[in-house]
């Protein structure tokens, strides 16, 4: 019978390449659909980022419930600055290629922790496990983000 044996990241050091802050990646945000959705990086771990996103009239859909594609585009946004992260960030940037979601609890309030932990991080796909929360550290949505690794233009 064959077992699934999970694959362990273990990384010894930060995976991120030069310096990352949250007051970085927060400043990369203006003026975008993150900002829009109030979208802020609260923690940068050796191999994770965390970012928050109020449930509120920008994130809601008309049934008073935290809108699906908000919880997506948290997971994106996520996902994305942690390929830029991890990468020259002088010379590539990453893009979406991919997402899906899980919507395993609905919320109507306060506030929407992610989490974001690489799954995989090859030279030109990135693999990244986005996983949410309600306030109450309820899981909320699990997202699988993939990310293209892409000269950046000028």
């Amino acid at each position: 019978m064959f077992k699934f044996k999970p694959i362990i990241l273990n990384y010894a050091m930060s995976i991120w390449k030069g310096e990352v802050t949250t007051q970085l990646i927060n400043e990369l945000g203006k003026n975008t659909l993150g900002d829009f959705f109030e979208i802020n990086f609260t923690e940068v771990g050796s191999d994770f980022l965390i970012a928050t996103m109020p449930v509120n009239n920008k994130t809601k859909q008309p049934f008073g419930l935290l809108h699906g594609g908000a919880s997506v585009a948290l997971a994106e946004t996520i996902g994305s600055v942690a390929s830029w992260c991890v990468v020259n960030r002088e010379l590539f940037i990453g893009v979406g290629i991919e997402i899906n979601a899980n919507h395993v609890k609905s919320v109507t309030e306060g506030l929407v922790t992610a989490v974001c932990t690489p799954i995989k991080i090859g030279g030109k796909v990135h693999v990244w496990d986005i996983k949410i929360s309600d306030q109450n550290a309820e899981l909320c949505c699990v997202c699988r983000f993939t990310c293209m690794i892409v000269p950046k233009r000028n």
